[in-house]
């Protein structure tokens, strides 16, 4: 495809433009060094691909401005890179630009943070789980924090205070119970009673 685009654009050369330059021998000579250059810029070969017919093609078209066929490469590699930095401007705007076309469309975007309602009220149960947990009797306390809120295993739990697996699993749920009765009786707006 490429050699087609150079023998399209070098048969609609005119004759003064051929005097001054032969595109067609300059593009071939120079354009597998742009290539390489372009694949390791842009990343992958089907933008280098892509990105090396552009600049081809504003080059042949600007062909007027190119003072001396020698800096031909270095023209054109310019013109390449100009064309690749544009390349990743447009797809770094490309999520951008397709949720504008989707709520342009209609589509109904949904956020995925929590709204403030959401953030004050998770901060307010945490705030009552807090207190809960203050409230509780020191046994219970304890075995809460391990288990529930350090996330230790049962059994390291009971060795850590002195007590058995089954007696740790007891105060546990003892524990939850009353948390539960303290949360739910603020919540209410009901004064919790004392554990």
């Amino acid at each position: 495809m490429l050699h087609r685009t150079i023998l399209w654009m070098h048969h609609k050369v005119t004759a003064t433009e051929q005097d001054q330059v032969d595109f067609e021998s300059l593009a071939n000579e120079h354009k597998d060094a742009i290539y390489r250059q372009m694949l390791r810029v842009c990343g992958n070969r089907e933008d280098a691909e892509d990105v090396l017919i552009e600049a081809l093609l504003k080059a042949y078209c600007s062909l007027e401005q190119l003072r001396d066929s020698a800096s031909f490469k270095a023209w054109l590699a310019q013109i390449a890179r100009r064309v690749c930095w544009q390349l990743k401007q447009h797809e770094a705007l490309l999520p951008l630009l397709q949720l504008s076309e989707m709520e342009t469309a209609g589509h109904e975007l949904h956020d995925k943070a929590p709204a403030p309602e959401e953030i004050v009220s998770a901060a307010q149960m945490n705030k009552l789980l807090q207190q809960a947990v203050a409230r509780l009797a020191p046994e219970f306390r304890a075995v809460y924090q391990l288990r529930d809120l350090d996330e230790l295993p049962g059994d390291e739990v009971a060795a850590m205070l002195g007590i058995s697996l089954t007696a740790m699993k007891s105060r546990l749920h003892r524990a939850r119970s009353m948390l539960r009765e303290h949360i739910e009786a603020a919540m209410l707006g009901n004064s919790p009673r004392s554990t």
